[in-house]
């Protein structure tokens, strides 16, 4: 919670400081938070993947040490702690023991709940005090959360389960090796799997699946034709052909990450442009309204846990109410209509500007909030769950980092998106659609244009999910 508090402390009001304190224009610094917060959940997976599990205006010089040093700071952080954290607390769940196993099954949802809860006093408090009193302070502040944080991570490192595992190679060692034999051995007819079987006795057992079938090549090579090799091998194609399956799944989330973005760029500064006042004398910053998504999620998990699963699962007979897949589904449906509302609330906030009357109250925004945090409660946890859990034991950090990848990619094509459309929109003298004053722009646009953007992804998804193949039942 505090690792989130510290986060949030930093990206959600980011824009605010980059168009502030730094003079930048609006589309340029929501493609620079989307680069900073892609560059943060991107990192992870690169960093699990090519190391060993053994080794886990200010001027132009200025404005190049900022950048490279805000990017690098935050990413090698949560490089080293996201996907580790959430893999490192569902293990403390022994699946062996009934009532621990069924724990675990919720784990994510109350994981996700908690780390809601911890950047709720970034959005009320941090916020305000970055936007009234002091940038240096609102920035200080999480840094003395990680410091108590991590004390007490280290008070109670007696208390963990935990396994060394000491692996000699890593990832992407071991996926080159399987990939050189695979393509070496192409023309072997798999039929030898078999004969390779019957001359070890049946010492190894069938354990190489259907799916990816290519892979099984590897099995044949020289050098393999011992039962501890064979073991060996067929783990290490295993493991592949796990990452293999969750890619498609992976690619058709992309379009959630994009979305994703917005919530800390053009969300933040479409409420700069409202009425935001509660009473006469309190107005709400900007970023702060975000808070509204962590409250949607903090309200909607009990909810799901307690009351959708019960009745879901007294109809589908599926121990969780519905498969992680179909979890995800709904979530990015409700992503679509939550983008499609931001459109019309936006289109409307336009009509009213150009009409010089009173700024619409920041109440107009909350369905675009509150619909993105319930998407939340299915897409992202399930997507969370669903790369933890469909993969072998040895890669679940991997399966959790592609899961932050989904997010830090999505903020690239966003950011890659803003850049292309200003561009191409701003031709001829016009302000474009993310001009510095966005009453002159068409965020609106944007929005639908995100909707359709999610709902050709759903399309696909749904396409490829009908034919998934769920690597253990409890899909």
């Amino acid at each position: 919670m505090s690792e989130r508090f510290a986060y949030y402390g930093i990206s959600s009001n980011l824009i605010n400081y980059l168009t502030g304190p730094l003079g930048q224009s609006t589309a340029v610094a929501a493609a620079n938070v989307n680069t900073w917060v892609g560059t943060a959940s991107l990192l992870p997976f690169w960093v699990l993947f090519l190391l060993t599990p053994s080794s886990v205006d200010f001027g132009p010089l200025s404005s190049l040490l900022y950048s490279t040093s805000l990017h690098l700071d935050f990413a090698i952080s949560q490089a080293a702690h996201n996907p580790c954290i959430v893999a490192f607390g569902a293990d403390q769940f022994d699946i062996q023991h009934p009532q621990e196993s069924l724990s675990k099954t919720s784990f994510f949802n109350w994981w996700t709940f908690g780390v809601t809860s911890g950047p709720l006093a970034t959005l009320i408090f941090l916020n305000y005090i970055q936007d009234n009193y002091s940038w240096a302070l609102g920035f200080f502040i999480p840094c003395i959360s990680v410091a108590i944080s991590l004390t007490l991570f280290l008070h109670g490192c007696k208390s963990y389960r935990y396994a060394i595992k000491v692996e000699d190679k890593s990832m992407i060692q071991r996926v080159q090796r399987l990939l050189t034999k695979t393509t070496t051995y192409w023309k072997r007819h798999p039929y030898e799997l078999f004969d390779e079987e019957r001359a070890l006795g049946s010492q190894v057992p069938h354990l190489y699946s259907k799916k990816f079938e290519f892979l099984n090549q590897a099995i044949l090579a020289p050098g393999t034709n011992t039962t501890e090799h064979q073991e060996i091998i067929i783990s290490e194609t295993e493991e592949a052909k796990g990452l293999l399956s969750l890619f498609p799944i992976w690619f058709t989330s992309l379009e959630y990450g994009i979305v994703s973005a917005q919530t800390s760029t053009f969300f933040t500064e479409q409420t700069k442009t409202i009425n935001r006042n509660v009473i006469s004398n309190l107005q709400v910053p900007p970023a702060s309204l975000q808070y509204l998504i962590g409250i949607s999620v903090i309200i909607c998990i009990p909810i799901y846990g307690f009351i959708f699963v019960p009745i879901a699962r007294s109809i589908t007979k599926h121990p969780s109410g519905i498969t992680k897949l179909q979890r995800v589904g709904i979530g990015m449906v409700i992503c679509s209509v939550s983008m499609i509302i931001a459109g019309f609330v936006e289109f409307k906030r336009l009509e009213i500007a150009l009409l010089n009357a009173v700024p619409m109250s920041f109440w107009w925004l909350l369905p675009q909030y509150i619909l993105f945090g319930i998407s939340n409660v299915f897409t992202l946890i399930g997507l969370q769950e669903l790369f933890y859990d469909q993969v072998p034991c040895e890669l679940k950090g991997i399966g959790l980092s592609l899961f932050l990848s989904i997010f830090g990619t999505g903020c690239f094509i966003s950011s890659f998106l803003i850049s292309i459309i200003q561009d191409f929109t701003s031709k001829g003298g016009n302000g474009g659609w993310f001009p510095d004053n966005l009453n002159q722009g068409h965020l609106d646009y944007f929005y639908w244009l995100l909707a359709e953007i999610n709902s050709l992804g759903f399309v696909i998804y749904v396409t490829y999910a009908q034919s998934f193949k769920y690597y253990n039942k409890s899909g």
